[in-house]
């Protein structure tokens, strides 16, 4: 469990990082653009993959040719989404993803249903609308038509339940992860630096330095978020949904704690309601043995 705590302590970090690089003249993209290359230079320093043996690792070309692609163009439409739609939608989105790998943890990597995985998927999904829940204010013009921004969010919506199937993927590789990490942190790095590059970007020094923190925090959050998957192999829905919850929570915690954010009834409700999931998740088999009949 340490790992996705971990993991989650990353995720919430590099959020705040962005919401202060903001304030601080910090261009996002740039940021996320040298962040790549730390991050792809982290995975070498620490994980010590051998490329020598690329025969094997081949097979998995297709695991770090999706993400290669798949994580700027997350963070690509991510930032489309929120200029059309706003922030409060577009994380909306982002985290309404969870419906996908949680799918695909019981289609795809077989993980067994019981009753108490039912009860702990379903307070999940309730702890994950009660968290986005805000209240109405001020409409925000839109710049876009309603299918620019309903596409954007839809955008968002694949891009991070794609992302997050393919990290469990990238964890039932063993040995492979190492490599293919490093190689899809590469060709993220070569692809959103050719993005920038096409749009003359002219870089500053604030997004650079900003750029070496995210690098580190983001391949500590998806290292130990792969880890996480490799330690309950038979439960990814777990992993799925402790690390969508986590993340909103601590970070609606944080949001109201240091930036004054305002969190509503149905917000606490939702971390109650949280804790409650990711207890029928993980401890789910302690409880099958206790009352059978679970």
């Amino acid at each position: 469990m340490h790992f996705l705590i971990i993991s989650i302590l990353c995720s919430v970090a590099v959020s705040v990082l962005l919401k202060v690089a903001r304030r601080n003249g910090v261009v996002i993209a740039q940021a996320v653009a040298v962040g790549y290359p730390v991050a792809a230079l982290c995975s070498w320093l620490f994980l010590h993959p051998q490329l020598s043996d690329w025969q094997v690792y081949a097979h998995h070309w297709i695991i770090f040719l999706a993400l290669g692609i798949g994580l700027p163009l997350g963070f690509i439409v991510l930032g489309k989404a929120i200029e059309q739609a706003g922030m409060v939608k577009t994380d909306a989105a982002q985290r309404l993803s969870l419906f996908l790998p949680i799918l695909a943890a019981f289609i795809w990597f077989g993980e067994s249903l019981s009753n108490n995985k039912i009860i702990g998927i379903a307070l999940a999904l309730m702890a994950l609308l009660a968290l986005l829940y805000r209240e109405k204010s001020t409409k925000s013009k839109q710049k876009g038509g309603f299918f620019s921004t309903a596409g954007c969010l839809f955008g968002v919506w694949l891009c991070y339940g794609t992302t997050d199937i393919l990290f469990k993927q990238m964890a039932k590789s063993g040995t492979a992860f190492a490599p293919t990490l490093l190689i899809a942190f590469i060709l993220a790095a070569v692809l959103i630096i050719g993005y920038l590059l096409l749009r003359r970007t002219v870089w500053n020094a604030a997004s650079i330095l900003a750029g070496l923190l995210l690098g580190c925090l983001n391949f500590a959050n998806i290292l130990f978020y792969i880890r996480a998957h490799q330690q309950f192999q038979q439960n990814p829905s777990l992993v799925f949904a402790g690390m969508n919850l986590g993340v909103i929570t601590l970070a609606t915690v944080i949001g109201a704690l240091i930036f004054k954010e305002k969190i509503n009834g149905l917000n606490l409700a939702g971390i109650v309601l949280a804790i409650a999931a990711i207890w029928f998740l993980f401890y789910g088999s302690s409880l099958h043995s206790i009352l059978p009949g679970m």
